[in-house]
């Protein structure tokens, strides 16, 4: 009878694992990334590239749309030197000349400091003079030539 008395009182075994210290580690590794995640996201370097196209050829002088910074047209055809214009004058006049050389290349120059809003607008008012395509000029980057 002593024998069956000594397996009652035996310990049986856990099959459980400890997962407190899994835990606490955890913590720390959450701790330690939000406190450094800020820290990795404060800037990237862009270095944008420059282009070298070449010029376009065109067999047309092409129609110049000067957009200066205060928001003024100035309007240069063909061969005559840009002159000063309005937006209903401008409009009317280019309504007219592309009536008469549909091929003529249209393109808008805006002036760096010009508002996006007021190219964008030159583009949209050459769309209802009945310029099919309307271009945007450039100048190369300084070090290209």
């Amino acid at each position: 009878m002593s024998a069956t008395i000594t397996r009652r009182h035996k310990r049986k075994l856990k099959a459980d694992i400890n997962v407190v210290p899994y835990i606490d580690v955890m913590l720390v590794l959450l701790i330690i990334f939000m406190v450094t995640a800020p820290l990795l996201s404060l800037g990237v370097d862009v270095e944008l590239p420059q282009a070298k196209a070449k010029p376009i050829e065109q067999q047309k002088e092409p129609v110049v749309v000067t957009v200066t910074a205060d928001g003024a047209y100035s309007l240069k055809l063909e061969s005559a030197d840009a002159e000063p214009i309005d937006a209903a004058t401008l409009q009317a006049t280019l309504a007219a000349f592309v009536k008469q050389n549909p091929e003529v290349p249209v393109f808008v120059a805006g002036a760096r400091d010009a508002d996006y809003a007021t190219v964008f607008d030159t583009m949209v008012l050459l769309q209802q003079a009945g310029v099919p395509r309307v271009g945007l000029m450039g100048q190369p980057p300084e070090n290209a030539r």
